[in-house]
């Protein structure tokens, strides 16, 4: 009898400690916090900011303000996010606007933003600088790297997602060309990188002295970006003109984040263009439908031309 009640104490005691480390495990990956006596908040403070990666994101959903961000910061109840390159790094000390508001009630962080109300997320803690945020109902995980702000490459974010840059103004004016031969995209006064499609450009021929409202689009298009081989701060902007073909030039950034050149290897001509009208990607409030997309860039060889310096700041 002695013999029966120990065996089925055993298979009582085997069976909760089955159950319980099961119920620590979601999707294989475990919730916790390094230490006992650290709260999520304090978890959520450790650092000054979560930069999104983005290529990470696991899940069919999408959380608006989290597609929208290259940052979060959680500040003494404040919610913070870089939404625009331009700038990034100067904006409210390099935590950029703030968005809204938040709480935190076990692992859940509860957000209240300025426009899209209140969202609830599960806080999984991957590492101690890595976690994850997961919104149950829209059925989406985004994964975050936290950083100090002194130890935070801010160039590196700008480069590497420069495909957003473009589209932070709603249009780019010629101001400027230097040297090269003649050729077609001499006339080519304004352009245009569409925030609701990422891939689309629109370029005009209407005069320089033609204001934003009165521009007639000539021509609509897609255009990508590539890495150059052993520089990150250039870039191989490439536009296609249908059937004209590709026009192909070498992208720099320069002038506080509002001129750009242009190099058009085909007629050794250097094109500038300055930013007009820049959009600030607050949150929803000016209705523009960009979000981030999973981006694995291709990389082009280094062309014999190569600009000396760029100088974003």
């Amino acid at each position: 009898m002695k013999t029966l009640k120990t065996t089925l104490k055993l298979s009582l005691i085997m069976l909760i400690t089955a159950f319980t480390f099961t119920s620590c495990v979601v999707d294989n990956n475990p919730i916790f916090f390094e230490d006992d006596a650290i709260s999520l908040n304090q978890l959520l403070q450790a650092k000054d900011l979560w930069y999104i990666d983005y290529n990470a994101t696991q899940g069919s959903g999408d959380t608006r303000f989290l597609s929208l961000a290259f940052t979060l910061s959680f500040n003494n109840g404040n919610v913070f996010a870089n939404n625009n390159l331009v700038d990034i790094g100067l904006i409210g000390n390099g935590l950029g606007d703030q968005i809204g508001y938040y709480n935190t009630n076990g692992n859940i962080v509860e957000i209240e933003h300025d426009l899209d109300g209140f969202i609830d997320l599960e806080v999984i803690q991957v590492s101690d600088n890595r976690i994850k945020l997961r919104d149950h109902f829209e059925n989406v995980t985004y994964t975050l790297i936290g950083y100090n702000t002194n130890a935070f490459d801010y160039d590196q974010v700008f480069y590497d997602n420069i495909e957003y840059f473009l589209q932070e103004f709603v249009t780019w004016k010629k101001v400027d060309v230097i040297g090269g031969v003649e050729n077609e995209f001499d006339n080519e006064n304004f352009l245009a990188f569409i925030p609701e499609d990422r891939n689309s450009f629109q370029s005009s021929q209407d005069n320089l002295g033609t204001t934003i409202a009165e521009l007639l689009w000539d021509f609509t298009g897609e255009y990508e970006v590539f890495d150059v081989q052993g520089q990150d701060d250039i870039k191989v902007l490439t536009l296609d003109y249908d059937l004209y073909g590709n026009e192909e030039f070498e992208l720099s950034v320069s002038g506080n984040d509002r001129i750009v050149s242009l190099y058009h290897y085909n007629s050794d001509t250097e094109y500038v263009f300055n930013g007009r009208e820049q959009l600030i990607f607050k949150n929803n409030g000016n209705k523009i439908g960009r979000k981030r997309f999973k981006v694995n860039r291709k990389v082009k060889t280094k062309r014999q031309h190569v600009t000396q310096v760029s100088n974003r700041k």
